[in-house]
């Protein structure tokens, strides 16, 4: 994945995304069972922003690749399920990166 291409960005931050989704269940459980807040305060601001971040980066490539109207939901929508933007960058992210190799080697 390369951080120079607005596609290679959004498959780091959908991985990621998804891993500080992952990390709000140990600090929910410090929270509510050990009453220690920090954690999760921490950890949830981290996660606002990227979650952020991700919607923003979807909705840019999606305009600029003139996606489906169904693509970009579903891709949204990952957002909301905690493992679901690994899930989108394996069999959409991936996808498009593939496409974007193949339409490089035609020209």
């Amino acid at each position: 994945m390369k951080l120079s291409t607005i596609l290679g960005q959004l498959r780091i931050l959908a991985i990621i995304e998804g891993i500080s989704y992952l990390l709000l269940i140990p600090t929910i459980i410090l929270k509510y069972g050990f009453e220690m807040g920090l954690p999760n305060k921490i950890v949830g601001s981290i996660h606002g922003i990227l979650f952020i971040l991700y919607c923003v980066w979807v909705v840019y490539y999606a305009m600029k690749k003139k996606w489906s109207l169904m693509k970009t939901l579903i891709c949204l929508a990952a957002s909301l399920f905690p493992i679901a933007t690994f899930i989108v960058d394996q069999r959409i992210l991936k996808m498009e990166v593939e496409d974007e190799l193949l339409a490089a080697t035609n020209k």
